[in-house]
């Protein structure tokens, strides 16, 4: 059997930045999505964007298990089934600390959200593409050019980037059985509210303070529709999208 999962999705940090790019990339193309973020006024900002479209806004904090549960099953009594996981919701966490200097609640914070977030969203997405008839459906995990190669003082961010991709190669593995298909899209430098200091100034490894470009992030969100439409026989295992003269490839 050769298909497309059925186009139903779950986008979570849906209020902002690349969430809203891509919940509105696949709302106009004709996806069924719900929304989850933090608050309930961008999510129904979002949601404004394509009128008329099938959006649901559901309000969710990803590092607490009775809002992910919340949202899944409001998703399925909503839409019926899901077809589509994009695990999104993130922070940077405090920017420019140096590692000596950082307090376990900023760490705690990132981990719970980047980590503990990505990972009991997509448990219980796993949950319900295993249960739900047919069985199936795709999750993909926004991971980061940080999950390959680190920023000065972004130890919180970096390491639950780089444990993301395992969370990835996990779940692709054990979804096999199950027509479940998990990749990951690793971004840089998408033009967003959350990456606008990097116009003006990013720190470097070199000690310099230096502009870095930007990219449309509309193309990312092209990008992770092309991921999601694949039949569920074909998966992009990792995709890399960034600004084509970042400082990534020779970082340093």
């Amino acid at each position: 059997m050769t298909d497309t999962p059925s186009k139903i999705a779950v986008v979570t940090g849906a209020g902002s930045g690349i969430g809203r790019a891509v919940a509105v990339e696949l709302l106009r193309a004709g996806w069924s999505v719900t929304l989850a973020g933090r608050r309930s006024e961008p999510l129904e900002e979002t949601a404004a964007l394509v009128p008329g479209a099938a959006s649901l806004a559901v309000r969710t904090d990803v590092a607490r298990p009775q809002d992910v549960a919340a949202l899944f099953a409001a998703t399925v009594d909503r839409f019926g089934r899901l077809g589509l996981l994009f695990n999104n919701a993130g922070t940077f966490g405090p920017g420019g600390v140096p590692v000596e200097e950082l307090s376990f609640d900023a760490w705690r914070h990132v981990v719970d959200t980047n980590l503990n977030g990505a990972f009991l969203c997509a448990q219980a997405a796993y949950r319900q593409m295993k249960e739900q008839d047919p069985q199936g459906g795709r999750i993909i995990n926004n991971g980061s050019i940080s999950a390959h190669t680190p920023r000065p003082h972004s130890a919180p961010y970096t390491a639950t980037k780089h444990a993301l991709t395992g969370l990835t190669k996990a779940l692709s593995l054990d979804g096999r059985p199950y027509r479940i298909a998990v990749g990951q899209i690793d971004i840089g430098n998408a033009a967003t509210d959350m990456t606008a200091r990097m116009r003006t100034g990013a720190l470097q490894a070199s000690g310099e303070v230096a502009p870095e470009p930007v990219m449309d992030v509309a193309d990312v969100a092209r990008t992770v529709r092309h991921m999601a439409e694949l039949p569920l026989e074909a998966n992009v295992q990792f995709a890399t999208v960034l600004a084509t003269t970042m400082p990534y490839v020779g970082r340093g």
